[in-house]
């Protein structure tokens, strides 16, 4: 292991001010909640890394063998040399693959400021033993109980010498040579098993079932001979009146020195659980990405118009949803990931009217104009980053509340790093392997296991790490369950139009990698359509948007897949020539864009409902129906469906209605005629679909789950501050009379007209000097300053302390004092 810089460390504060520039900045991006605020010297820094928050942050990412290692130290003396260690995680006959990753461990602890000192006096953070270490109320993860000298505090000196005694040693004069003695003994490899050679065999059975934890055992007034024999030699200590504990020393020479059962120094291999061909893999992944924005295209023309009502609550009512799943012909659970993507994406929100409705943002018009490839970049960026989990859709939170589609309380934190982390594991397989689900869990668990361990939060990460693989399935960014190429891209492995060792660059880099990796692999949009005999029209690929769009009016959709197969219907039919087109124009549209001639019964029934669409008018009386044909009103007046309209004629040719026009209009299609709304001067109305849409909307901003990781430039200028400052706190000043000068950790206090005359000095002369100053808000600080000019009641000074030139109000300086001559 390499030594630290200089003398031993006494402090944790010492410690990190003996680090370079580079281990400090190494530290703050490993733990970036010590930089809220940044830390104003080394000793804050210090000080902060020690918090019980910060701490237990720390611990949730570290992995199980650094984890193990953090467990072995806190049950380990204080301090401890390197070698107590390896014997606590190797045991006595050593492991080879433990003593070759305890290094690494080790070192990722002390890079994380969680251990401190040279091999020879390795230091836990205090917080971290508090945390780790056993007590009777907590017990440790390594199963080992109290040390024998916790054992046996309070225990009277008489028990103690009966206890040496018992254990064949000689008796001591005070209870501190007794616990030693005992200590000594039960340390002592040889001695120990001398004496556990003598033991009965039950009372052998007592002790396995201690020696791995739990060590307490409870025991009756009348204790069993095994447990009497025990207790007696100290192999078991009394820890209440009706409780024994097995002392750690004992438990470790059982356990032949070892801290755990089963240290994992080496991480789980991800295994494959099947191998395809990496182009069967691109192209499942590719045609998987295609009906990804087919379906979304889908959910947003199906609320076009205007989509399900906002909850007061906010999200989607159970209903809804449904409908949103029969209309996508799909489960609900998938209809709530594709309806999550959409708003994650930024394509739906809620149109904030009183009368609240979801409904496509003014973005969706512009998502829908841009290349295939380029919108399932949009979608899969935001899949990637969002925090937000649809597999949650239908369960309870804490309160028992369900959670709905597009309501509050999906967001969870840790969802972002366990999808990238799934993803990662996955790209590090060869290119078209899928990896088994089960080991990547298990190698989720050994990078994370206090997460794993925390009560829910265990179950939701398993679960959010298989959402993320069928999830990438649904977006194409895996085929066959192996990661695909431009799901790479999107990843930033390497090997994907990228140097070798590179990190895969920006977001916005790797989106367009991606979508060039992507692009090649999507179908060509169709042009045409195979029209056949049964009223059928088959698209045997994706159609042009225009083709598509006017194709959904003319006629229904009857099944979908890799060729889409539309039916027309008099129904069909009828909605395009109300949306305006001539039957003519239906015609000239058929035979242009089918490779086979228009059947025989396609062009009758185009031409039979044009015949038939707008031989009734009807307008505004409430509402009236005219129609050239007196014999067609008369059959309307005697049919019987007709009587709830309220009809009744007002002329040959008219006939007054008492319902509206939308209801009469209805109603006659529903009895078989083919009426058509005029307008009051007599013009055929038509109808065509108003796109409803939601003021300007961002994407949701994803939650995050703690500070951001800083960047270099702020990681650079934290770091000179904390320098700075610590350089400010730490100067060698010159002696001042005793009365003025100050306690550690106290600003210095001077007199108006010393403060005065020591900073023109200082201008004079080009020499620093150190200052106490309080802000304007009240808070103080120590700061070393160059002073440069000094009027009008201020100076003007470089502030080593900030590294800048400032300017300082006179009578904010509490006082000053001069640096010594050798202060660096």
């Amino acid at each position: 292991m390499p030594e630290e810089r200089g003398g031993s460390p006494r402090t944790l504060a010492e410690a990190l001010r003996a680090r370079d520039d580079e281990e400090l900045a190494a530290l703050l991006r490993a733990r970036p909640d010590l930089l809220s605020p940044v830390p104003n010297d080394v000793t804050q820094l210090a000080t902060r890394a020690g918090t019980r928050a910060s701490v237990v942050r720390a611990l949730e990412h570290l992995d199980r063998f650094t984890l193990q290692t953090a467990e072995a130290l806190a049950v380990a003396p204080d301090p401890a040399p390197y070698g107590t260690l390896l014997a606590l995680m190797a045991g006595d006959d050593g492991d080879a693959d433990v003593a070759a990753a305890l290094p690494g461990a080790l070192g990722t602890l002390r890079r994380q400021a969680l251990v401190w000192g040279d091999d020879d006096r390795l230091r836990l953070v205090r917080t971290a033993r508090e945390l780790l270490a056993p007590s009777p109320t907590r017990p440790s993860p390594t199963g080992l109980g109290p040390t024998v000298t916790e054992a046996t505090a309070g225990m009277s000196p008489g028990r103690l010498q009966e206890i040496v005694a018992a254990a064949g040693l000689p008796t001591t004069h005070d209870p501190v040579s007794a616990v030693a003695s005992l200590t000594a003994l039960f340390t002592d490899r040889t001695r120990m098993a001398d004496l556990l050679d003598t033991a009965p065999s039950d009372a052998l059975a007592v002790l396995d079932r201690l020696v791995w934890g739990p060590p307490y055992g409870e025991v009756t007034a009348d204790p069993t001979p095994p447990v009497r024999w025990l207790r007696d030699r100290g192999l078991l200590l009394p820890a209440s009146a009706r409780t024994v504990v097995l002392p750690r020393e004992v438990a470790l020479h059982l356990r032949a020195g070892r801290a755990h059962r089963v240290p994992e120094p080496v991480p789980p291999a991800v295994a494959p659980a099947a191998e395809y061909g990496p182009q069967a893999v691109d192209n499942a992944a590719a045609g998987q990405a295609y009906t990804a924005l087919t379906t979304i295209e889908d959910l947003l023309k199906d609320w076009h118009e205007g989509g399900p009502a906002v909850l007061r609550a906010g999200g989607l009512a159970v209903r809804d949803l449904k409908r949103a799943a029969a209309a996508l012909d799909t489960s609900e659970q998938l209809a709530a990931f594709w309806i999550e993507l959409a708003f994650a994406a930024g394509l739906v929100a809620s149109d904030g009217e009183a009368d609240e409705r979801y409904a496509p943002t003014p973005g969706y018009d512009e998502w829908i104009e841009l290349p295939p490839a380029e919108r399932w970049g949009e979608l899969a960026v935001a899949w990637l980053t969002a925090t937000r989990t649809p597999g949650l859709v239908g369960s309870q939170d804490a309160k028992g509340r369900t959670l709905s589609a597009l309501g509050p309380g999906l967001d969870r934190s840790a969802a972002v790093e366990v999808r990238r982390r799934v993803l990662e594991l996955a790209a590090e397989l060869p290119h078209g392997t899928a990896p088994a689900p089960e080991s990547l869990l298990s190698r989720l668990r050994w990078e994370r296991p206090l997460r794993e361990a925390a009560g829910s939060t265990k179950d939701l990460r398993a679960r959010v790490a298989a959402w993320t693989l069928s999830e990438a399935e649904l977006l194409g960014v895996s085929g066959r369950g192996a990661l695909s190429t431009h799901g790479r891209a999107l990843l930033g492995a390497e090997g994907v139009d990228s140097a070798p060792g590179a990190d895969g660059g920006t977001l916005a880099d790797r989106r367009a990698r991606a979508v060039k990796a992507l692009a090649p692999l999507l179908p060509e949009p169709l042009d045409h359509v195979l029209l056949q005999a049964d009223l059928t029209a088959v698209a045997p690929g994706p159609l042009d948007r225009p083709l598509a769009e006017t194709l959904a009016v003319l006629a229904e959709i009857e099944s979908k897949g890799g060729a889409t197969v539309y039916r027309f219907t008099p129904g069909s039919v009828r909605r395009a020539l109300d949306a305006g087109m001539a039957a003519s124009d239906v015609h000239a549209f058929l035979a242009t864009h089918s490779r086979t001639p228009v059947p025989q019964p396609l062009s009758y029934l185009v031409d039979d409902v044009a015949r038939r669409h707008g031989h009734l008018r009807i307008g505004a009386a409430s509402a009236y129906v005219r129609c050239d044909d007196d014999a067609v009103l008369g059959e309307i007046l005697a049919d019987k469906r007709s009587h709830g309209l309220g009809l009744r004629r007002l002329a040959p040719t008219v006939l007054a209605a008492q319902s509206d026009p939308g209801t009469l209009l209805e109603g006659l299609r529903a009895m078989g005629y083919a009426p058509a709304a005029e307008s009051a001067e007599g013009d055929v109305l038509i109808t065509r679909a108003h796109a409803r849409r939601t003021p300007p909307r961002t994407p949701p901003a994803p939650v995050p789950e703690g500070p951001p990781v800083p960047d270099g430039t702020l990681l650079g200028a934290a770091v000179k501050a904390i320098r700075a400052g610590d350089m400010a706190a730490t100067v060698v000043r010159k002696p001042a009379a005793e009365e003025g000068r100050p306690r550690a950790g106290e600003l210095p206090r001077t007199s108006s007209a010393e403060t005065l005359a020591t900073v023109q000095a200082a201008a004079l002369t080009g020499s620093a000097v150190w200052i106490g100053y309080v802000n304007a808000e009240g808070t103080a600080s120590q700061r070393v300053i160059a002073p440069v000019r000094v009027e009008g009641g201020f100076v003007t000074a470089f502030d080593h302390t900030a590294d800048e030139v400032r300017t300082y109000p006179l009578h904010r300086i509490t006082g000053v004092a001069e640096l010594a001559d050798d202060a660096g």
